[in-house]
C-alpha cells in the first residue's frame, strides 16, 4: 500500500510536512495545500516559498492548483515545472463556501461542460503528469457517474476520490458503493480518501477494497501523526517521539513567524487534532489555548507531556 499526506490550508505548509518527515517518515507522497494565481499569472510569495525544493527535502512532494482557468493552470504549471517538478494535482474537492462560490474546487464539478472543457486544453499539450483530487459531486453523488466518464477522457495519472459530494464538507459517512463503482468503471488509477482515522479503520477498508493499492490520509495524520507507523508495522506512537515532531515545529516556527500571536496561533491549531492522543487531556488543551504568551504555552505543554499518557493505537 502506498500512503500520501493530504493537504490542509494554513496547517500542512513546509514546516509542518518537514517535521512530520523527519519524525515519522512513512508518506510516499506529500501534497501541499492548494496554491491558486492572481490576475496577472504570478504566485502569491507563501506559496512560492512553500513549494520551493530547498524547504522540500528528502520528501515527494505534489504541488497542488486551484483554478477554473485552463491558461492560469497551464501557465502555473509550466512554472511549477522548472522548479523540477513532474506532477501535479487538480483540487476539485475543496468544499469552502468561499472557494465553491467562485466554481472552484468541488464548486467547479457542478459546470460539467466547463470542466470537460477545461481538461481538455490542459490534456492537448500537458506540461507535466497531471492528478485529480475531487469529490463525488455538487450535490448529488449519481453525478459522479458523468464526472467519471468525463475523467476517463484524459489520461490522468492519478484519480483521487474523496466519496462525498461538496455539500456533506466532512459529515456523513464516505459513500463506498459510489467509490466502488468507480473501481469498475475508472480508466485512470485510483486513490482513496476519506476517513481513515485508526488502524481498525484502515483494515476494515482494506477488507472491503483489497485491490486499492494508495490511499491518502488527512485529519487522521494530523490526529496521530505515526498512523502510517501503526499501521504498517503496528508500531504505536511514543511521546518521545511526538514531543521531538512538536519541538521541531514549535522551534522552525519561530524561525518564520514573528511575535507570539502568530506562533500561538499556528500551535493551537495543531493540539486541536494532537491533544486526544493523550489520556486526560481536557484540562491542558484548555490551558493551552488560553495562552497568550509563549511562556505560558510552553509551560501547559511540559505539563501535558510530564504528567499524561499516549493513548494505544
Amino acid at each position: 500500500m502506498k500512503f500520501y499526506f493530504a493537504p490542509l490550508e494554513g496547517i500542512t505548509g513546509y514546516i509542518y510536512r518537514s517535521a512530520h518527515n523527519t519524525c515519522f517518515g512513512k508518506a510516499d507522497k506529500y501534497f501541499s495545500p492548494f496554491i491558486t494565481t492572481n490576475q496577472d499569472d504570478a504566485f502569491k510569495n507563501r506559496d512560492i516559498k512553500d513549494i520551493m525544493p530547498e524547504n522540500n527535502k528528502n520528501m515527494v512532494l505534489v504541488p497542488q492548483l486551484l483554478t477554473n482557468n485552463s491558461g492560469g493552470f497551464i501557465s502555473a504549471a509550466k512554472k511549477i515545472k522548472q522548479l523540477g517538478y513532474e506532477e501535479i494535482n487538480l483540487n476539485l474537492g475543496c468544499p469552502s463556501g468561499t472557494v465553491v462560490a467562485k466554481h472552484k474546487g468541488s464548486g467547479f464539478l457542478a459546470l460539467r461542460e466547463e470542466l470537460d472543457k477545461f481538461l481538455e486544453e490542459i490534456f492537448t499539450d500537458p506540461v507535466m503528469e497531471i492528478s485529480i483530487k475531487t469529490r463525488i459531486g455538487k450535490d448529488q453523488p449519481e453525478e459522479f457517474y458523468e464526472l467519471l466518464s468525463i475523467y476517463n477522457k484524459y489520461p490522468l495519472k492519478e484519480l483521487i476520490i474523496h466519496p462525498r459530494v461538496q455539500k456533506d464538507f466532512y459529515k456523513n459517512k464516505p459513500n463506498r458503493e459510489i467509490f466502488k463503482e468507480a473501481l469498475t468503471l475508472s480508466k485512470n488509477p485510483i486513490c482513496y480518501n476519506g476517513d481513515i482515522f485508526t488502524l481498525k479503520d484502515y483494515q476494515e477498508f482494506t477488507e472491503e477494497f483489497p485491490e486499492v493499492e494508495t490511499v491518502m490520509l488527512g485529519r487522521g495524520l494530523l490526529a496521530n501523526p505515526g498512523l502510517i507507523s501503526l499501521i504498517t508495522e503496528n508500531k504505536q506512537l511514543k511521546k518521545e517521539t511526538l514531543r521531538e515532531f512538536h519541538d521541531n515545529l514549535y522551534e522552525n516556527y519561530r524561525k518564520i513567524l514573528f511575535g507570539d500571536r502568530n506562533i500561538l496561533f499556528k500551535m493551537k491549531e495543531i493540539w486541536i487534532y494532537l491533544a486526544a492522543l493523550f489520556t486526560e487531556h481536557e484540562k491542558y488543551l484548555k490551558k493551552i489555548k488560553k495562552s497568550e504568551r509563549l511562556k505560558d504555552y510552553e509551560e501547559a505543554v511540559n505539563r501535558l507531556f510530564a504528567e499524561q499518557e499516549i493513548l494505544a493505537g
